[in-house]
C-alpha cells in the first residue's frame, strides 16, 4: 500500500518493535528476509485484492501460513495452510470447499475494536437529527451503507419491491460518486419508484458517520457481497441490520454478526423472507422499537464486541498452528472455545 502517515499506520508502527517497510522488495527478498527474522506465522491480509503480495508466500516466507480478514473466501493455494473462519461463516458441511484448514473461533471471525489512540470507544458522540442530514422527519428511512458495487440488480428489485409496499419510505445510500448515483436513480424510476426517494449520504469522520445511523430505522444488506466493516459499524451505532444469507463465505459475514450480536432473528435465507420481514417491520412500529432496544440491551455485553474475548481466541489459535508445527503434525482443523481453549 501507500505510506501515507494516516492514524492507523502510525497506530501500528508504535505497537511492534520492528517495523520494517518492504514495498520496495520483490517477494523473494521479503520472503528471504522473513525466513531471516525466523518468523513463525505469516498472515495474508488481503488475499487476492487490489495490492496483493501472495508472491510472498508462494515463496515460504514463514513455516506456517494463514488466510486471514481481508480475502473473504479460500485462495486455493497449496501454500496457505489454514484460515480464519466461524461456524456460520463455514460451516463444517462446506469446509470441503477450502484447500485451507479452518480455524474455527468461537463466536464470529470478525474483529472489532471501536477505539481511538487514547483507549477511548468510539461512539456517536454528535445527536443529529433528521434534519441536518435532509432525511424527511417522518418516512421510515431504509439505508445500506455498502459500496455500489455491492448493489446488484436482484438485490435492488428487492429493494424496490419494499418501498412500493412501504408507501413514504426512503433508501438511504453512500454517495461514492454522480455515475452510481445517477444509475441508482434511472434504475428506481424503470422500477416504478420515484428518484427523489433514494438520498445520498456523503463520507464523513468515522464518529460522526456512527452518529447518523441513529437517523435511520433499519439497515438493508447485500447479497451474494454483504455487508462487513458496514455491518459492524450499524451495529455498534445500535441501528439493526437484515441480511439475507448465502453459501459463500462473502454472503455469510452479516449473519455471523447477527448471531454474535444475539439478533439471529434478522437473518433470512430468501428473497421473499427478505422482503417480508423488511415490511412487517417497517410497518410495525413496535416491533421496530423493541427490536433496536434489543440491540443497545446486547451491545455492549456481546461476543461480537468483546475485544479481549476475541484477542485472546485468535491468539489460542496461532498457539495451536504452533504447536501442530512444532509435534510435527500436519495442518488440521482447529475448534477454539470462548475461553481460549482448544479441542479438537
Amino acid at each position: 500500500g501507500s505510506a501515507a502517515k494516516d492514524e492507523m499506520r502510525e497506530r501500528i508502527r508504535r505497537a511492534f518493535d520492528q517495523f520494517i517497510d518492504v514495498r520496495f522488495k520483490d517477494d523473494r527478498e521479503v520472503a528471504d528476509l522473513a525466513r531471516n527474522l525466523k518468523v513463525d506465522i505469516a498472515i495474508d491480509l488481503m488475499g487476492f485484492t487490489a495490492g496483493f503480495r501472495t508472491g510472498i508466500f508462494s515463496h515460504q516466507c514463514a513455516p506456517i501460513q494463514v488466510n486471514y480478514l481481508g480475502y473473504p473466501g479460500t485462495m486455493s493455494a497449496e501454500y496457505i495452510d489454514y484460515i480464519i473462519a466461524d461456524t456460520t461463516i463455514v460451516p463444517e458441511e462446506m469446509a470441503h470447499f477450502y484447500t485451507e484448514k479452518m480455524v474455527y473461533l468461537p463466536n464470529s471471525y470478525y474483529p472489532n475494536s471501536y477505539k481511538i489512540d487514547q483507549g477511548d470507544q468510539i461512539l456517536p458522540q454528535r445527536n443529529f437529527i433528521r434534519s441536518d442530514l435532509n432525511l424527511p422527519d417522518q418516512s421510515f428511512v431504509f439505508c445500506c451503507f455498502n459500496n455500489s458495487y455491492k448493489i446488484l440488480p436482484e438485490v435492488f428489485d428487492s429493494w424496490m419491491r419494499i418501498m412500493k409496499t412501504v408507501k413514504e419510505s426512503v433508501l438511504w445510500l453512500l454517495d461514492e460518486n454522480d455515475t452510481s448515483t445517477n444509475n441508482l436513480k434511472r434504475e428506481a424510476a424503470n422500477r416504478g419508484i420515484s428518484p427523489a426517494r433514494l438520498l445520498f449520504a456523503k463520507r464523513m469522520p468515522l464518529a460522526d458517520h456512527l452518529a447518523r445511523h441513529r437517523c435511520a430505522d433499519l439497515f438493508l444488506d447485500t447479497l451474494p457481497y454483504n455487508a462487513h466493516t458496514t455491518a459492524s459499524d450499524a451495529l455498534w451505532a445500535g441501528l439493526p441490520v437484515l441480511t439475507r444469507i448465502g453459501e459463500s463465505f462473502a454472503s455469510r459475514v452479516a449473519a455471523s454478526l447477527l448471531g454474535a450480536v444475539g439478533l439471529s432473528e434478522l437473518i433470512t435465507t430468501s428473497a421473499e423472507e427478505y422482503e417480508q420481514l423488511a415490511i412487517r417491520l417497517a410497518t410495525h412500529p413496535d416491533e421496530m422499537k423493541a427490536l433496536k432496544k434489543k440491540l443497545s440491551d446486547n451491545k455492549l455485553s456481546s461476543k461480537l464486541f468483546d475485544t479481549p474475548l476475541y484477542v485472546r481466541g485468535l491468539e489460542s489459535a496461532y498457539a495451536a498452528m504452533y504447536e501442530r508445527y512444532q509435534a510435527g503434525l500436519e495442518p488440521d482443523h482447529i475448534y477454539i472455545r470462548d475461553e481460549g481453549q482448544r479441542v479438537g
